[in-house]
């Protein structure tokens, strides 16, 4: 492997380190992945306007999202089985986040559990929601996310349903994997992978077994969370979930200016302009197309991050451009994760930080809060 320049390289060597059925569920989207791709490929339409001749000194990236410091506008996204890209992945990945300055968004999916990562973290992070039709167990996770002093909660309403996702279905993924030939295949031929997975004891959903009631072997826990999620779900219940958390709260799914008009009513601190990175509806807009949109309907009166298909510092910067205060990242950190651990998170984030900081040089800005729609073409 040559020099690791861009988060394409990170994707190449995770797939060459990671089992394919845990780089496939990293790597893919529902249906035909129509929207997945139009993720990434959208951005590429948006041109920059090159500037000359102007001060370029004394840059910073520095800025706020929900009122928290940042060293630049990007988060780490929640991601289900992080932990299975790399041993105590979330682990990992919460400590590269938190040395950058960073948040790092913990799935309720997650290997490592809310107490796993609040032991090896000294700064809050965030932790994200997901409402089962089990209302103890939503309730319960609420208060353990408070005890370890999360700093905001981040709910995602666009999951009641799960979208298809064809690789997942034709590798019969799971957590643990399945013993068959065609696993133990694809574990053989990633040694190191292994090995580190043989040390942990984290292989499992960690947020759910021993939490939720009738889950103790994990062949019931796919089921579980099959028939868990509550279709349900309603705006009423943003209200209750809002009360029992009782700090800052992140919408996250609003792809749709009805429902970015909607969510105002709810008090919520921001809106994350999202379609699930592809993995739900296919043959929606991608996230950056419909930003602007959002931006213009609401972005007065609620903060508007935006994820789905950045792959660049370029990317990010596009995207505070039309508006976002914030974005997240999450397959450019779990292939970082994948390729080299906590070390290849740190890679991912500094490879962003780098192309956003000479993007918006040559843009003519210094400051990150000064970026508008003045810099696009």
């Amino acid at each position: 492997m040559g020099k690791i320049l861009t988060i394409a390289d990170l994707k190449q060597q995770a797939q060459r380190r990671v089992p394919k059925m845990f780089f496939d569920y990293a790597d893919s989207g529902a249906w035909t992945e129509g929207t997945y791709r139009a993720n990434e490929e959208d951005f590429s339409k948006i041109k920059l306007r090159q500037r000359v001749l102007v001060d370029m000194t004394d840059r910073s990236l520095a800025t706020e999202m929900i009122g928290q410091k940042v060293s630049m506008p990007v988060a780490l996204a929640p991601t289900g089985l992080t932990g299975m890209q790399h041993a105590d992945g979330e682990m990992l990945a919460a400590k590269a986040a938190e040395e950058f300055g960073v948040p790092f968004t913990l799935s309720t999916m997650s290997i490592c559990s809310i107490e796993d990562v609040a032991s090896v973290t000294s700064k809050p992070f965030w932790f994200q929601l997901y409402v089962m039709k089990d209302r103890d167990f939503v309730n319960n996770l609420i208060d353990r996310a408070k005890a370890a002093g999360c700093s905001a909660l981040v709910l995602t309403l666009d999951l009641q349903v799960l979208g298809q996702r064809h690789k997942d279905l034709r590798n019969g993924l799971s957590a643990p994997p399945k013993f068959t030939p065609k696993h133990i295949w694809q574990m053989a031929t990633r040694p190191k992978w292994c090995l580190d997975m043989l040390r942990t004891q984290r292989r499992s959903f960690g947020n759910i077994v021993g939490h939720a009631k009738n889950v103790s072997d994990l062949s019931s826990l796919s089921s579980w969370t099959a028939e868990q999620f509550d279709p349900r779900l309603s705006w009423k219940d943003v209200e209750w979930i809002k009360e029992r958390w009782g700090g800052k709260l992140i919408l996250k799914g609003i792809l749709d200016e009805e429902d970015a008009h909607a969510s105002l009513d709810t008090g919520a601190d921001a809106i994350i302009v999202s379609n699930h990175g592809g993995r739900q509806l296919d043959g929606a807009h991608s996230s950056i197309a419909m930003l602007p949109k959002i931006v213009d309907a609401v972005g007065d009166k609620v903060e508007v991050h935006m994820d789905g298909g950045i792959r660049s510092g370029q990317d990010v910067l596009k995207a505070v451009a039309l508006g976002a205060k914030g974005t997240y990242i999450g397959r450019p950190f779990l292939y970082g994760l994948g390729a080299d651990g906590k070390q290849g998170v740190t890679t991912a984030l500094e490879i962003i930080r780098k192309e956003m900081d000479i993007s918006m040089a040559l843009c003519g800005k210094r400051l990150i809060t000064d970026v508008d729609r003045s810099i696009l073409a």
